[in-house]
């Protein structure tokens, strides 16, 4: 997919340095929020989760997709669609990007390219990202995305053991209009 100067496509194996590299450079940001990321962060977790995301998306339960500069190729970060509910077609939608490329709307263009992807190649009818209270930038790329702040979700994130409040937006194919 290309979005403006991104260019988003399934991960591969032959990622997983580029992915260590960025995780390795922002774990005092994103590790806060994110739980995968955090100080003991390996080369081999990186292996481990790019070598498995063909098979996720193969079933059905995972899309998960590499973030890159279009020109000079530059690993970015990611975004992804899980938690996919085939019952009532819908699924989560999350992000992180790199800190040396954050406020620059990476996550927004890649947000609102892989939203494009989860209504017109998946058939999905809604799109939600749930951003704890505090991760005010993860809010405002929902927003910047055309996402719909729909209310406040009590202890619905799990981090690192402790339970906190989360604010749930949602996309529907309309908003990207």
């Amino acid at each position: 997919m290309i979005e403006g100067p991104l260019l988003i496509r399934p991960y591969r194996e032959e990622d997983a340095g580029a992915l260590y590299d960025a995780v390795r450079e922002s774990v005092s940001e994103v590790s806060q929020w994110l739980p995968w990321c955090h100080e003991n962060y390996s080369l081999s977790e990186s292996r481990e989760f790019t070598s498995s995301r063909a098979i996720a998306a193969q079933g059905d339960e995972w899309y998960s997709f590499a973030i890159f500069e279009r020109e000079g190729g530059r690993f970015l970060g990611g975004v992804g669609l899980n938690f996919i509910n085939r019952v009532h077609q819908l699924a989560n939608l999350g992000y992180w990007v790199r800190t040396s490329a954050a406020g620059r709307g990476v996550a927004t263009g890649a947000t609102r390219a892989v939203a494009r992807f989860g209504f017109e190649r998946l058939g999905l009818k809604r799109i939600e990202i749930v951003a704890a209270v505090n991760n005010l930038s993860s809010q405002r790329v929902a927003e910047k995305a055309g996402a719909v702040r729909e209310g406040l979700l009590r202890k619905r994130l799990l981090i690192r053991g402790e339970a906190h409040d989360a604010v749930l937006f949602s996309l529907v194919a309309e908003d990207l209009v």
